[in-house]
């Protein structure tokens, strides 16, 4: 199958990303939020980070000029609906992603391919609770997505090889690295990278090292181009307890155990970068620990 539109649903950090580099790709896309504002940002941000690969001669003028013009907002599913291709961005809640999708089921072309781009949802659950679970995959992209090259792409039980193809096609016209993930919680990248940033939380939490000395040993013991807390405040602490929930209640193993720490920054509202606090304070100049 062809796929000439995509409809992207939800315009956060992730959306506007995936909408990014599939306008630079050449599909017409449709970018999908509930939120007004939530679009006009998004919209800046696409324009601001295109207009960085300009300056730095990645890409002309032209190209961002016809970029910018392949991407049309809307507050409306059913402008969503009868794109070749949706890609759903929403936030790391199940019940989110499966509303999406029911409000998405009267709208939908009949070839139309469903993708999620959940960090730790099963896919096949996703996919049981639409009309077409053979057309639905996992499209996990990396964050921040114009930069990342690696894309996971999860097959649930249902998933048709003709689906995996066409996704990968996407993939592979987005200059990306497509790697094929079983539908397990986490997938791959979750599955190693949140049990380290958890571990890095309890090793905290215990006193073994302040907030520096362990991002610090991380970055140059490890080569780690960033430490696993300053990464944590990246992703988002939410997001971090989330995949971690989602592990521990998946594979009911009590290494997946969220740290009691992780759970009280939480708690506290203290998310990260996007809160201005986490295990960094970035109201400042400067980023300072808080612990």
């Amino acid at each position: 199958m062809e796929i000439r539109t995509v409809g992207v649903v939800g315009a956060g950090q992730m959306g506007s990303g995936i909408a990014h580099v599939l306008a630079l790709a050449g599909y017409q896309v449709v970018l999908s939020d509930v939120s007004p504002a939530a679009l006009d940002r998004a919209l800046a941000t696409i324009e601001r980070n295109i207009e960085r690969q300009v300056s730095r001669g990645r890409i002309t003028a032209e190209d961002r000029a016809a970029a910018l013009a392949r991407i049309r907002t809307t507050l409306a599913l059913a402008e969503v609906g009868p794109c070749d291709l949706v890609i759903e961005a929403a936030t790391e809640r199940e019940d989110v992603k499966t509303g999406i999708f029911a409000g998405l089921a009267p709208h939908l072309g009949a070839q139309t391919i469903l993708t999620s781009n959940t960090s730790s949802i099963s896919i096949t659950r996703l996919a049981s609770r639409t009309d077409r679970p053979e057309r639905f995959m996992g499209f996990h992209f990396m964050n921040p997505v114009p930069v990342m090259q690696l894309v996971e792409l999860i097959r649930g039980i249902q998933t048709s090889e003709e689906t995996f193809a066409t996704c990968l096609g996407v993939v592979e016209r987005l200059g990306k690295t497509a790697a094929s993930a079983e539908d397990f919680p986490g997938f791959i990248v979750n599955r190693i990278l949140m049990p380290m940033i958890n571990e890095a939380v309890y090793a905290l939490y215990e006193g073994v090292g302040n907030v520096r000395s362990i991002d610090t040993s991380l970055k140059l013991g490890a080569n780690h181009p960033m430490g696993p807390l300053e990464l944590a405040d990246f992703i988002g602490l939410d997001t971090c307890l989330a995949i971690m929930n989602v592990l521990h209640e998946g594979l009911a193993d009590t290494k997946y155990r969220p740290c009691p720490l992780l759970v009280k920054y939480v708690e506290a509202g203290w998310l990260g970068r996007k809160s201005d606090r986490g295990f960094y304070d970035y109201r400042g100049a400067t980023p300072v620990p808080t612990r």
